[in-house]
This record gives structure tokens, C-alpha cells and sequence, in this order.
């Protein structure tokens, strides 16, 4: 077992299928379970809503209208036991003291967010902490319709939900792509910010790839989209877009000291979760049950300086294990701790991120080939992915 110093310095470590408990809060149906799940992507070779110009001067309006009428206010309570001893609601206790005192009443709590509609059918998409223990949900459309929604299950790993409302022909957003997205590029957010309903900012894509200990929600498994568009409590679960109108990502707002500064989960992210929690109402995520620190020079001086470390580093920059779960997929597959990850699958890494990254985007059971470098030498181990264990 390792003993790094550098926790004392701030060094953060990530665990590969570690986080939150995966909690699937399912009442699929059957006739939903055997509906595919069919909603609209952008083209290949898309054209701007707003013309050929991102500077026309109509195009945050152009997207707005577009997809606003998606765009939904969700209204989720639920029933909260009462703080007060348990004794007060004990038939004895009333006994003695009689009908006077009244029985503490539970009390409930009412949240409001956003989501979108993916298919005309009425399936559509918020984020987890949104309705989260909710006993109802009620799902309002922008021209005032009224619905309630059923939850077809949680991902609290990704905080995203899905939820299905009873219609027929109705709006839906157009999913894009955060991969191609780069800092600088606009970026338009829709949602009910304070019970204000549709409420439209832009701002651009400040960075990419945030990772959740950056952000400051270690237990979540997200490479986030950081953004200066307004996004405040009740944008959680609307869509984030691009100048062309197409869904890159579900806003979330995560950080209530962060001024000036909003996260989005990309869409590819939540849409690997919202199609199996509409298919199964429950997400696997591929797991191999290490953890690792990222490298650099003052980081490898602190280890060099640990005696009682028989672990050698000889390079400033990689990605290092520092801990191997007893009978994971990564002790099966033969990980040690020291082992420096280069490759996930082919791909070099460089951060802990990014192997997070790859291991989420492979499959339950699928040997996943990891080099390493072990003592100097280079290594390949073939190590398949089990699926994170649900709490």
C-alpha cells in the first residue's frame, strides 16, 4: 500500500468507477421499454439556423425559437419526515399528555428545474438531483400544457434523469456534438432560473473537459463544459446550446459559490445514460476499481522524499496508480500500484480525466487493453471493465 504525502498538498485522487452509489429509481413500463428510443441528431454537415454567419445578428433568436417550445419547467415535491422525536408520534406518548400536543406533520419540500423533450412521444431529460425522491412530478410546456411525469429512472453517477410524460407530437430539441465545441465558441442556455420560465443567456464555452474534483462534485463521473452563460438554481436540467441551436449539453448548477462561471454535462456523456435509463431504467458504468493521481515535478519530489514508499517514479508527468481495489477488474487484469497508465485502448493519456474518460466510454466485460509503464518497462495488460457495484 502506498503512503503519498501529497494529499496533504492538495492532490486529489480519482476512483475509476468510484463515486456515488448507483441508485435506479425505475418505473419503466413495458410498452415504454419496447419503444425504441428514436430523437433527432445534427447533420452530418450542419447549416447555421441563423444563416452562414455565426455574427448574423438573429441567431441567438433564430436557436431560441427553435428550441424553446422543447424546453420545460419541472415541479418535483416530495414528503420529508418530520425532525421531531419519534416518541411524539407513539400512541403512548398521547396517552399521557393527551390529544393536545398533535402529531408532528411531515413536511414537503418543492423544487423546480428544467429539461427538454427528445421525442415527440414525450420522453425528455433533467438532471437526477432534480427529481431526485420526488413522490410527483409535474412537467408544464412553454404554451402553459400541464403534465404529470413519470420517472423512469436515475443516474446520480452522471446526475441526469429520464422521465416520460402521456402525448403525442410534440416538440423536441436537436441533439449535437460537445466533442467538436472549443472555448470561445457561443454558447445559449434555456431553462426556469428562480420559477422564471424560459429565461434565455449567452455567454461562450469558457473551457472543456472539467473534471468533477475541479468542479467540486468528486462523487460524479463528468468531464464537464464550463460556461460564463448565466446558469443559476432552476437552469439545472435545461439544455445548453450551440450558435446553430443543437444540444451540446444539460446545464447544471453545481456550485453555489461560483460567480460568473456554470457547468454543463456534455451530451454525449448523458446520453450514453438517458438511453439506457429509458431502455432499463438503470445505467452500468464500466468500473476497474483503482485510484490514481496525476504526476508532476513537485509531486514526484514528495514521493522520492517518502521512505516508506518502494514505489520509484522517474518521470514528472503521467498518470499514476495509487491504489488497486482488492478483487476488482483491475487487480484481476494484474494493475499494481505504482504502475504509470500511457494508453487506455489505444489512446495515450496524460491525466487522471482522461482515463476516466476512456474507461466510461468502454464496455462491461470487453477486455479493455491498458499499457503501462512498471519499472521502466513498457507493459500491456488486458483488463476487463465490471460494472460499478450499486450502494
Amino acid at each position: 500500500m502506498l503512503s503519498f504525502k501529497q494529499l496533504a498538498l492538495g492532490v486529489s485522487l480519482l476512483a475509476v468507477g468510484g463515486g456515488a452509489g448507483l441508485v435506479a429509481n425505475s418505473y419503466l413500463s413495458d410498452r415504454t421499454a419496447k419503444q425504441p428510443l428514436t430523437f433527432q441528431l445534427a447533420p452530418s454537415s450542419p447549416v447555421f439556423v441563423a444563416g452562414n454567419k455565426a455574427t448574423d445578428a438573429t441567431f441567438i433568436s433564430n436557436a431560441v425559437d427553435r428550441v424553446g417550445p422543447a424546453v420545460v419547467r419541472i415541479n418535483a415535491t416530495r414528503r420529508v419526515a418530520s425532525d421531531a422525536p419519534e416518541a411524539f408520534r407513539n400512541p403512548v406518548f398521547k396517552r399521557f399528555f393527551g390529544e393536545q400536543l398533535p402529531a408532528p406533520e411531515d413536511r414537503v419540500e418543492r423544487g423546480t428545474g428544467s429539461g427538454f423533450i427528445l421525442t415527440a412521444d414525450g420522453r425528455l431529460v433533467t438532471n437526477a438531483h432534480v427529481v431526485e425522491g420526488a413522490d410527483t412530478v409535474e412537467v408544464t410546456l412553454k404554451d402553459g400544457r400541464s403534465f404529470t411525469g413519470k420517472v423512469l429512472g436515475i443516474d446520480p453517477v452522471t446526475d441526469v434523469a429520464a422521465i416520460k410524460i402521456e402525448s403525442s407530437s410534440l416538440p423536441t430539441v436537436v441533439l449535437g456534438k460537445s466533442a467538436t465545441v472549443n472555448p470561445g465558441q457561443w454558447a445559449i442556455a434555456i431553462g426556469n432560473p428562480l420559477g422564471l420560465d424560459n429565461t434565455v443567456t449567452a455567454g461562450i464555452v469558457s473551457a472543456k473537459n472539467r473534471s468533477s474534483s475541479q468542479v467540486g462534485v468528486p462523487d460524479k463521473r463528468v468531464s464537464f463544459i464550463q460556461t460564463d452563460a448565466a446558469i443559476n438554481p432552476g437552469n439545472s436540467g435545461g439544455p445548453l446550446l450551440n450558435d446553430r441551436g443543437e444540444v451540446i449539453g444539460i446545464n447544471t448548477a453545481i456550485r453555489a459559490d461560483a460567480q460568473g462561471l456554470g457547468f454543463a454535462i456534455p451530451i454525449e456523456t448523458a446520453q450514453r445514460a438517458f438511453e439506457q435509463l429509458f431502455s432499463k431504467g438503470r445505467v452500468e458504468h464500466p468500473f476497474l476499481g483503482i485510484q490514481m493521481v496525476d504526476l508532476t515535478p513537485s509531486l514526484r519530489k514528495e514521493l522520492e522524499r517518502e521512505s516508506s514508499s518502494d514505489v520509484k517514479v522517474n518521470q514528472d508527468r503521467g498518470v499514476l496508480v495509487a491504489r488497486v481495489a482488492e478483487n476488482s477488474p483491475a487487480a484481476q487484469g494484474g494493475l499494481r500500484p505504482g504502475d504509470i497508465i500511457q494508453k487506455i485502448g489505444g489512446t495515450a493519456v496524460q491525466t487522471a480525466s482522461d482515463v476516466q474518460a476512456r474507461v466510461e466510454a468502454s464496455n462491461i466485460g470487453t477486455a479493455l487493453e491498458v499499457e503501462i509503464k512498471r519499472n521502466n518497462q513498457i507493459q500491456t495488460l488486458q483488463v476487463r471493465p465490471g460494472a460499478y457495484p450499486a450502494k
